[in-house]
């Protein structure tokens, strides 16, 4: 399930990447048909589509919210700065981080981090890494011993 999750996470980036790039493309402003093509040409080797249908249309409902804690987070690049494909994966990053909550911490960065190191560019992935980590560790929801970036004591 876990690397089922992992290419559900990589469709729902694509579709969302996609959907961002062509945004002022007339013929491709709707999500829908994008995560639709996406899915159909991954169904047979994703069991839970329902997972990236709520990872995307959840990014999308929550993109206000989520640039508006990834901006904090990363001073020196506001959000409308920030590589296409690296927002995207914060994005996902911080749904999943902050508002989902489905899975451990720890899962949600370093599946960003995968992400960005697959398709961002040569220093997407500690970027991705130092945003997300900065934003669990100010968040409500931070617990020192989930926290991926934490170094034993000893």
């Amino acid at each position: 399930m876990a690397s089922n999750r992992h290419l559900g996470r990589i469709v729902a980036m694509q579709t969302l990447y996609e959907h961002d790039f062509r945004s002022g493309d007339e013929t491709e402003r709707e999500l829908s048909p994008i995560l639709q093509r996406n899915l159909d040409e991954f169904r047979s080797s994703i069991d839970d589509t329902n997972f990236v249908e709520d990872l995307v249309g959840g990014v999308s409902d929550s993109q206000t919210a989520i640039d508006a804690i990834i901006g904090p987070a990363a001073p020196e690049w506001p959000v409308d700065q920030i590589a296409k494909i690296d927002k995207v994966v914060l994005r996902i990053g911080v749904y999943e981080l902050m508002i989902k909550r489905d899975v451990p911490p720890k899962v949600a960065i370093n599946e960003a981090v995968e992400l960005a190191k697959t398709f961002g560019g040569e220093n997407s992935s500690k970027f991705i890494n130092g945003v997300l980590g900065t934003i669990y560790r100010n968040s409500e929801f931070y617990e020192p011993e989930e926290d991926p970036s934490a170094k034993p004591i000893g």
